[in-house]
């Protein structure tokens, strides 16, 4: 199944889905966590009872807002190859903060006089769905709830000026999540789902998964060493090629630039985006 959290009546709600096409309203889970604690017959019940989704009346909330986001650079081989680097030995791990989530739909905003080289990264995320600590790969994805569509805003200019990346990956809005949560069982391998990202209807990244250089199980058994994974924390896997500043000249993001990620079988991630200068109050 698929589910997501929306904003209806004035609360979120929780929407499961058999397909994109037949979302309902459930009652019984308080949030996305309690729905991903219940045993899997009690959602389906849910689902039975509930109420179609309006078609209007209601927007997109993110998933969740998970405890933590790993995040993975330099793990596609094609992007290792466009940014002329060398696919590392080991993951690079670095963490996203998790008050820069925002949902489908929302604003991605940043201040010109802050950064002025912000950049995408279509991603597919991990939602980890029971605590994991020193798992092996061969066990890693019966730990995984489901996947969804991320998107590692990064302000270059940081990246490189602060010689760390909680700045340039971390800011308010800089981790576009959803809109759908795909339970695991949905995705058999996801090491073979096709990536795509434009920009106001260009095409900038299209590649897949398989291009990995550390697969989602290696990366969840590796983490899983250094750090217990908690219900609903999520792992972004990494960005293929085509990023922004890897174009000759860099094609960077720019003010209401709309960006869509569409990753197979997960659906369609948009966001716009907006500059504007921030007043200390």
């Amino acid at each position: 199944m698929r589910f997501a959290t929306v904003l209806y009546e004035g609360v979120p709600r929780l929407v499961a889905a058999v397909d994109e096409r037949s979302p309902r309203l459930i009652e019984g889970f308080a949030d996305m966590f309690a729905l991903m604690d219940a045993q899997r017959a009690a959602v389906e019940a849910a689902y039975a009872a509930g109420k179609p989704l309006p078609e209007s009346g209601w927007r997109w909330l993110p998933p969740l807002r998970p405890s933590k986001i790993i995040a993975i650079g330099l793990n596609y081989a094609d992007h290792c190859r466009e940014t002329g680097q060398q696919p590392p030995e080991k993951p690079l791990i670095f963490a996203k903060l998790n008050s820069s989530v925002i949902g489908n739909g929302d604003v991605i905003e940043w201040d010109p006089s802050i950064t002025s080289s912000v950049d995408y990264e279509a991603e597919l995320a991990v939602v980890i769905g029971k605590q994991t600590r020193l798992v092996s790969e061969e066990n890693a994805l019966a730990h995984v709830f489901g996947y969804t569509i991320a998107n590692d805003v990064t302000a270059r200019d940081l990246q490189k000026g602060d010689g760390q990346w909680t700045r340039a990956k971390g800011m308010d809005t800089f981790c576009p999540l959803g809109p759908w949560l795909v339970s695991a069982d949905e995705i058999p391998d996801p090491q073979a789902l096709s990536i795509r990202c434009t920009v106001n209807g260009e095409l900038r990244q299209n590649s897949n998964s398989r291009e990995m250089i550390f697969s989602v199980k290696a990366l969840i058994s590796y983490v899983s060493r250094m750090f217990t994974l908690y219900r609903g924390d999520i792992i972004l896997t990494g960005t293929p090629a085509g990023v922004g500043i890897a174009m000759q000249p860099p094609r960077l993001l720019s003010d209401k630039a709309r960006v869509t990620i569409e990753i197979e079988k997960l659906g369609r991630l948009e966001n716009v985006c907006r500059e504007l200068t921030f007043r200390v109050r």
